[in-house]
């Protein structure tokens, strides 16, 4: 685990300090050896194909878009080209079954 990340994580409020640690948890889960790294000012894993970000009321996750289908990236949220997101305001709408299979669609592509 990268110790800038950490420090990332650490200094956030509640819960969104909350919501990045459980975050940070499920991405590690399903893929134990992945790449950890502070990449424009936020954490990024997987040479950039993920990223989380802790905003005022929530933490948006993004997700790279490369190689997806149309139909596959309405599974996200934003207008972004090239990254598209989930949002959590708390850590009750974490689902870890979805967020995993979001992780690995992207992965494979």
């Amino acid at each position: 685990m990268d110790k800038e990340v950490t420090g990332y994580i650490e200094k956030q409020k509640s819960p969104q300090k909350e919501i990045c640690q459980k975050l940070r948890k499920i991405i590690f889960k399903t893929f134990p050896n992945i790449a950890e790294e502070m990449k424009w000012g936020v954490p990024s894993y997987g040479d950039g194909r993920y990223y989380f970000v802790a905003l005022k009321t929530h933490v948006n996750l993004g997700f790279s878009l490369k190689g997806l289908t149309k139909k596959e990236q309405e599974q996200f949220d934003g207008g972004g080209k090239t990254m598209k997101h989930l949002e959590f305001p708390s850590l009750k709408e974490i689902d870890e079954k979805k967020i995993a299979k979001l992780l690995k669609l992207v992965m494979k592509k």
